[in-house]
């Protein structure tokens, strides 16, 4: 239906500027489309790292801290519970007993969630490679029902950055 609207409306027989006109108009249109993403990349690529970027500075902690409580929700597994269910914020990311048990009986299943907060359990190297691969430092894949994420270098830097700046309130 469309072609028969196109041939319709820009048949060479009935108008042939119409034809010109709209291949001219399309060629416009790609060419503007085209430029304007150029022009992005080429304006990302020419500007030199923030300095937030280089150095683990509080907006890599801040952007960590985000991912960590809103997007991989690590404290759900990795803080110990109050009296009423809710993660205990005096004890963030402390380690606590793995909140969920598997569908099927898994004698692989890990029985607590280790401390993540304050001083990680591997240096920033591993724990990057982690964050990075899903690999631990043994080699092996995390077990369930720890996810295996595939986080962007920039991403678990920020992550292991918040990760070093909790500390446990007393």
């Amino acid at each position: 239906m469309l072609r028969q609207f196109m041939f319709r409306q820009f048949s060479p027989r009935r108008a042939p500027c119409s034809l010109v006109f709209f291949f001219a108009l399309s060629g416009a249109i790609a060419l503007a489309l085209l430029s304007n993403g150029v022009t992005r990349a080429l304006a990302q690529a020419s500007h030199p790292q923030r300095e937030s970027e280089k150095t683990g500075a509080p907006a890599d902690v801040a952007r960590g801290k985000y991912l960590v409580e809103s997007v991989a929700v690590c404290g759900e597994c990795h803080t110990p519970r109050d009296s009423n269910g809710n993660p205990d914020r005096s004890r963030w990311l402390q380690g606590a007993s793995v909140p969920y048990l598997p569908a099927r009986p898994d004698s692989d299943w890990p029985i607590n969630a280790p401390r993540i907060g304050g001083t990680p359990p591997a240096s920033d190297a591993d724990m990057v490679k982690l964050l990075t691969t899903g690999i631990w430092t043994n080699g092996n894949r995390l077990r369930s029902p720890m996810p295996q994420f595939r986080m962007d270098r920039s991403d678990a830097e920020a992550v292991v950055a918040y990760l070093k700046s909790v500390t446990p309130r007393q």
